[in-house]
């Protein structure tokens, strides 16, 4: 009997083989002399004495005289050579950046924007007419879904393809780039996936099964197994459609530094409510109050407690920063505070973060 090949299709496929073009690897470089500048700053005087400085090996550097040091993913969005990132990928203080395409053309990448809230950052490279994602919906993903990645795994793999579910979602994590690092930043509202996803596969695309984009694969926990997380595609959808329109990207200033209560905050500070932001300074000698800001000309005072906006309950699923990132910049809102255990309102109009 004759035998034929027969080739494997599927809709998880499909997806790939469509999306894959559009899917990008980002280098980051540095100057050889920087690098080792920093280097050394950063070990002396750790250094003992009559041991072999710090140095680089000249396999490692380029004609240009240019050192790899990290790379991530990111994905084109407009045939012009808009390409979307993470924020944390491109964040590198006195870096080159490079994007290689999948036609293994590289390019010189501009950052345009980043944004001062969410993990997300806007290239462009100098290219014309390449293939794009479409970008999906991201209010609409539901918990069982199918996820794909796609990404510059380890920064050594290009376009590595990983599948599996959305399990979980608005999830709320602290960030930290390596293991062992201080945690410098909280995320929120994060897509959740069982999808493996690496170092290196930040910035790529989390696909739907029609291959639309779900999220931005940007985190992971270190030293668990299948659990990595995506911001929701909506936040840069905003930030793209405000760089189209103002040339820059957003976002809405309160003005307040703040902790969301719960029943073991409430106890520390003796306070008659298990909710709301509580306005106190993070650090010694910083200000609870921004100077100039909605807050202060609203009256806001340190150790007030906001306990809601626009009549919404302020809490730990939904805090203040989640509710000001579906407003803009000129939006009025009505505050309910709690003051020396007196409920009272302020109105508030947003300006624009500097």
């Amino acid at each position: 009997m004759r035998q034929t090949h027969m080739e494997e299709q599927s809709p998880l496929i499909n997806v790939v083989k469509s999306a894959m073009p559009a899917v990008v690897s980002i280098v980051i470089s540095k100057d050889l002399r920087e690098l080792e500048k920093e280097i050394y700053t950063q070990m002396y005087p750790y250094i003992p004495q009559g041991e072999e400085q710090p140095h680089i090996s000249p396999e490692d550097v380029d004609e240009k005289g240019m050192v790899k040091i990290g790379g991530g993913s990111g994905f084109v969005v407009d045939p012009s050579g808009i390409i979307l990132t993470n924020r944390h990928v491109v964040s590198e203080p006195n870096a080159s950046y490079a994007v290689l395409t999948d036609d293994n053309k590289t390019y010189a990448a501009t950052i345009l924007a980043r944004d001062p809230i969410n993990d997300v950052a806007i290239l462009k490279i100098d290219a014309h007419d390449l293939p794009t994602l479409t970008l999906g919906d991201s209010a609409r993903i539901t918990l069982g879904q199918q996820a794909i990645a796609i990404g510059n795994a380890l920064g050594m793999f290009k376009n590595t393809v990983s599948s599996g579910i959305v399990s979980g979602i608005a999830r709320h994590i602290p960030a930290q780039i390596e293991p062992g690092e201080k945690p410098t930043e909280e995320l929120r509202g994060l897509i959740q996936t069982d999808t493996a996803i690496n170092p290196g596969n930040s910035g790529g695309p989390l696909l739907n099964i029609f291959g639309e984009v779900m999220g931005i694969n940007t985190a992971i926990i270190f030293g668990a197994q299948n659990i990595g997380f995506a911001l929701p595609i909506n936040a840069a959808k905003k930030d793209l459609a405000d760089l189209k329109e103002f040339g820059r990207i957003r976002k809405p200033l309160l003005g307040i530094k703040y902790v969301i209560l719960d029943d073991a905050l409430q106890r520390h500070f003796k306070l008659p409510v298990n909710y709301g932001a509580l306005v106190v300074r993070q650090d010694p000698g910083d200000n609870a109050i921004v100077p100039h800001s909605p807050a202060s000309k609203a009256g806001i005072k340190e150790q007030d407690v906001i306990l809601e906006c626009n009549e919404e309950k302020v809490t730990r699923d939904l805090t203040l920063q989640d509710m000001l990132d579906r407003y803009e910049v000129g939006d009025e809102l009505m505050l309910k505070v709690l003051r020396n255990g007196k409920e009272i309102t302020a109105a508030v109009k947003l300006v624009e973060r500097k």
